[in-house]
């Protein structure tokens, strides 16, 4: 496994900057052959032909569009009364505080969204019918009451 890893290596060096042999100038006077059989190239083991390990697959790159997020929070609260206002916030800046919207409005916003939105909004709404419902009639029992007096001051 270490003579082939070798092997692997010097393919690799090779493949990437192939060496130009070392030419040094020499003058005439002197024999060429010592110094040439220094620096002549060493044999390089015969390697097997194998199979190049095949470069990892790399995901394809997403052709999608990046989009931009935008954060905007939008807050709706409610009284008991049924009386409901919306804030809304871009970011950091208050775009809305504090807009009177009806709870009509409100409920068919929430179904909308979402029915468990949807849900929890009605019951709170519907509580609120409740609570005018009771104060109406109250009213009611009143004014017939004011009207029956007013009636005997009359006759």
């Amino acid at each position: 496994m270490q003579a082939d890893t070798l092997v692997e290596q010097e393919d690799q060096v090779d493949a990437v900057a192939p060496a130009a042999p070392v030419q040094q100038e020499e003058p005439d006077d002197k024999p060429a052959a010592p110094q040439q059989q220094e620096e002549a190239p060493v044999a390089k083991p015969e390697a097997k032909p194998e199979a190049k390990p095949a470069a990892k697959p790399r995901a394809p790159k997403s052709t999608a569009k990046k989009t931009r997020t935008v954060e905007l929070t939008l807050t709706v609260t409610g009284t008991a009364d049924g009386e409901w206002q919306a804030d809304l916030v871009h970011g950091t800046k208050r775009v809305v505080q504090g807009l009177s919207i009806s709870a009509a409005a409100v409920s068919k916003a929430a179904k909308e969204l979402h029915e468990d939105i949807a849900g929890g909004i009605d019951e709170v709404i519907e509580a609120a019918r409740a609570q005018h419902r009771t104060r109406m009639e109250e009213l009611e029992a009143e004014l017939a009451k004011v009207k029956a007096a007013l009636a005997e001051l009359s006759e």
